[in-house]
């Protein structure tokens, strides 16, 4: 279940911490405000589909029960919240603090903000509410008229200490990004006026071949877009696969890539800085689950408060990873092609 966050007008979100207090004092106002995030137009029953206002415990908020078939439905069922023995007033805080803190935080952060005792437990909330943050109807980017796509691809990591010279960790990360123009107005402020980027779609790819990056401009750009990327050879047939596709020589030249590539490389650099300044690196292992949540953050940067009440709606119907899984030794990947 996805809510557009310009279309909710009965789902207030907090704009500061007093609000949030006053919104949300204790678990009974977090049930109410989950029921209506997911039943806007009322309750109806997983099993029989019947509508209408269901049963209430007043000692347990968070059930409700059909008046038909009796059968009890936990409000985060289906959600990443599923199973879950944290109060929803702590996963509420969770939620606030991830969307409204523009560049993000760590779980060490996360864990003292919320006066969790386990790092574990701030760990897996975090790795739960960044599986909310993907949307699984997502639509593709670009398809409109003279808007481009600049697309490219980056390593993401590091040397490892201790396995030997030359030995490293880094992975890599293909990149689509959509390229806006300002409307320009006479300002002398030349960051309002000129290029821009809209959306992003960032996913790691086990290689540069034409499979695998034509495989991912296929996933997350719509047929028929413009799309400016370098001559690598892996790009070479994307005319074949259905896009205007204009390549464009660097030769290793900076300047080149400067001019007629630039929103793409600066949105790599953001992505290395905030992984290096808040994270302070991340193992391959993971590394899909941030790629998710900084892309719902720089789609969000507009709306940065809109994104509390979004993240819970996205939420809904996504199984959130269990704690084994988190830290298996090969956990499943959370895919990024449906980031928001």
């Amino acid at each position: 279940m996805a809510i557009d966050v310009l279309e909710r007008d009965d789902l207030l979100f907090p704009r500061s911490l007093l609000e949030f207090q006053r919104l949300f004092p204790d678990e009974a106002a977090c049930a109410a405000y989950l029921e209506r995030a997911r039943w806007g137009d009322g309750f109806v029953c997983p099993r029989c589909g019947t509508t209408g206002e269901p049963y209430r415990y007043s000692a347990r908020p968070g059930v409700l029960c059909c008046r038909k078939c009796r059968r009890e439905t936990r409000l985060t069922a289906g959600t990443v919240m599923e199973r879950t023995h944290t109060p929803l007033s702590v996963w509420f805080w969770a939620a606030y603090l991830v969307a409204s803190q523009t560049p993000g935080m760590s779980a060490v952060q996360f864990q003292r903000q919320l006066g969790l005792s386990r790092y574990e437990t701030a760990f897996q909330i975090l790795h739960k509410l960044r599986v909310g943050m993907v949307r699984p109807d997502q639509d593709r980017i670009g398809g409109k008229p003279g808007e481009a796509v600049e697309a490219d691809e980056t390593w993401v990591g590091g040397r490892t200490r201790g396995k030997g010279r030359g030995v490293h960790n880094m992975v890599l990360v293909a990149g689509a990004v959509e390229v806006r123009q300002r409307k320009r107005a006479g300002s002398l402020n030349k960051r309002k006026t000129g290029r821009y980027a809209g959306r992003v779609r960032l996913a790691l790819v086990p290689d540069r071949s034409a499979k695998s990056l034509g495989g991912f401009i296929e996933r997350t750009v719509a047929p028929g877009t413009r799309i400016i990327t370098d001559d690598w050879s892996g790009y070479a047939d994307l005319n074949k696969r259905g896009y205007d596709h204009v390549s464009i020589a660097e030769r290793g030249d900076p300047q080149v890539a400067e001019e007629f590539m630039p929103i793409i490389h600066l949105v790599f650099s953001n992505l290395k800085t905030w992984l290096r300044g808040i994270h302070h690196g991340v193992s391959p292992q993971h590394l899909q689950a941030y790629l998710n949540e900084f892309t719902f953050r720089f789609n969000r940067r507009f709306y940065p408060f809109n994104a509390f009440r979004s993240l819970l709606g996205i939420a809904g119907d996504v199984r959130a990873p269990t704690y084994a899984e988190l830290y298996a030794a090969k956990s499943r990947t959370t895919t990024s092609s449906g980031c928001l």
